[in-house]
């Protein structure tokens, strides 16, 4: 396992391929890298084209150390390790959720240079209900109570609309034993995502408003139905370019994403 150690002390687990400008790969709520297969692909295609790309874990996943109590901040401050792995500079590529932490990463100062937002996962249409009012609350809850189970059960019934008895069956799976770990991570995504996620104002949000770097959204015509109204709206607040994959979900293939995104870098 390769490493680096944080502002805080918390270790970073992370992999790191190719040569060339650098990109860092930001997973969304629940992805790292042991039960994740399409990133890694991403990473070699990426590699491939002439980019050096680190794929890591989020802290609170996998490989990586969890320091208490979380910030938003030490995650921005866990990028910030990964960038002086990467030689001092590099884009940031985020996916749903890591989204958001890739633009407080872009907009704290950190020497970033070009951005590139897969679905970014805000609601602000009637396709879909956002999560209900009082969902940061209910996250702290299973955290205070040490419930990684419940967090992940309240996550996919109230934000991610699964009918219940579709969950139970999911915890009766192999890849159950992955999730749990990590449940108490949905919290920290939510946290990234901010108040935007359940209370709407994205469009007039002021949030990203020091973001100055070249951004590219992008989202996927056979995703969920609001995940499009939720790019439009983030790339209109950031004056950010807009894409559409033909055929792409909310994991897209690495086939179908990477030749966008280096496009983008190179441009």
């Amino acid at each position: 396992m390769s490493s680096t150690v944080s502002r805080d002390g918390t270790v970073i687990g992370y992999a790191k391929i190719g040569a060339g400008p650098a990109i860092i790969l930001i997973a969304g709520a629940t992805q790292y890298r042991a039960i994740d297969q399409q990133t890694p692909e991403l990473a070699r295609l990426l590699a491939e084209a002439g980019f050096s790309v680190i794929n890591y874990d989020r802290r609170g996943r996998g490989e990586s150390g969890d320091t208490l109590p979380y910030a938003v901040a030490r995650e921005v401050e866990d990028i910030a390790a990964l960038i002086a792995v990467a030689g001092g500079r590099a884009s940031l590529y985020g996916a749903s959720s890591g989204c958001a932490l890739a633009l407080e990463a872009a907009q704290s100062g950190l020497p970033v240079d070009k951005l590139v937002l897969y679905e970014p996962p805000y609601v602000v249409d009637d396709s879909w209900t956002p999560p209900p009012r009082d969902y940061f609350e209910k996250l702290a809850g299973f955290r205070e109570a040490g419930d990684k189970a419940g967090a992940l059960t309240y996550f996919f019934t109230a934000s991610i609309h699964m009918p219940p008895e579709q969950v139970e069956a999911m915890k009766q799976s192999p890849f159950w034993t992955m999730l749990e770990p990590v449940g108490h991570t949905i919290e920290y995504d939510a946290l990234c995502m901010g108040k935007e996620a359940v209370e709407g104002g994205l469009a007039t949000t002021q949030r990203w408003n020091r973001v100055t770097q070249p951004v590219l959204v992008v989202d996927g015509d056979a995703s969920f139905p609001f995940m499009a109204g939720g790019a439009n709206a983030v790339a209109k607040v950031l004056g950010a370019g807009r894409k559409t994959l033909a055929g792409q979900g909310h994991g897209p293939a690495p086939e179908a994403i990477a030749p966008v995104v280096v496009e983008f870098l190179r441009g």
